[in-house]
């Protein structure tokens, strides 16, 4: 065999033998990273921040707010939940989201051993410019701030502090069921509420596709309410909803064709 000969046989067994096999392990190993990616999306390093507590009747931030959850024990969001400055709560971009927030550096006010407790972000805590920020401003920008409902406070600090000095990372959502759709809006443009959105607990993208349309893009009108300007009543509705962390979900026909505003459908879970 020539030499000639021999090496061309050579660099076809290294394409047949070496290549495939190489090729195939990067992709598995980018695969795997994309998934780390998304799955380790929500662990972030502990950063500083300070926290108060809702002073309203019933202790809690339960009704209303800028998230447009309503009555968020209604939602799943139980009675631990939060406000957030305006450095926190990217125009509405993390409700629904989930921080871990313990006291420290207080020895008057934060429990002993520094416990934490994970909060759902349900509310947007406004400043109060007529204030200053280190006093009573508490959630003037550039500040990093949670109004705390008051059962998730006391699991951290002790309830006569006026404020205390935390820290906070987001951590992934633990929900029960997939994502719920509520309808709203009328017959020339469409609106939907999303709630109960595990990972992240952040939506960043939602799509709407009738029977008899494509899939049309819908934009954030305010916290967790998507719309877009589609006459879809009397259609089945699917949504696909992508999370801050980049995952997509799609759910097909989550809403019949004899669906009415006000309604409320749960699809899949993120």
């Amino acid at each position: 065999m020539s030499l000639k000969r021999e090496k061309k046989e050579q660099r076809m067994r290294g394409k047949e033998m070496g290549l495939p096999g190489t090729a195939l392990a990067c992709l598995f190993l980018l695969m795997a990273v994309s998934n780390l990616s998304i799955t380790m999306a929500v662990d972030e390093e502990w950063k500083l921040a300070t926290a108060t507590f809702s002073k309203d009747a019933d202790g809690s931030i339960a009704i209303g707010g800028a998230c447009g959850f309503g009555i968020v024990y209604q939602k799943g969001y139980g009675e631990h939940t939060a406000a957030l400055s305006s450095s926190l709560f990217n125009k509405g971009g993390r409700c629904g989201a989930c921080y871990e927030v313990r006291c420290v550096d207080h020895i008057l006010w934060c429990l002993v051993g520094s416990p934490s407790v994970v909060v759902t972000a349900t509310d947007f805590c406004p400043p109060n410019y007529g204030l200053p920020s280190d006093y009573g401003g508490w959630c003037n920008p550039p500040r990093e701030h949670f109004e705390m409902s008051y059962p998730s406070f006391i699991k951290i600090a002790v309830p006569k502090a006026d404020i205390v000095p935390v820290q906070y990372r987001r951590v992934s959502c633990e929900r029960r069921g997939g994502m719920r759709f509520t309808l709203c809006g009328c017959s020339y443009y469409h609106q939907v509420l999303i709630t109960n959105v595990g990972l992240d607990g952040e939506v960043v993208e939602v799509k709407v596709k009738g029977s008899k349309t494509g899939w049309i893009q819908m934009a954030r009108n305010w916290g967790q309410n998507w719309q877009c300007s589609a006459n879809l009543i009397g259609e089945p509705l699917s949504f696909e909803v992508t999370s801050g962390s980049g995952r997509r979900v799609t759910s097909y026909n989550v809403a019949p064709a004899d669906w009415r505003f006000g309604q409320t459908f749960e699809g899949k879970q993120l």
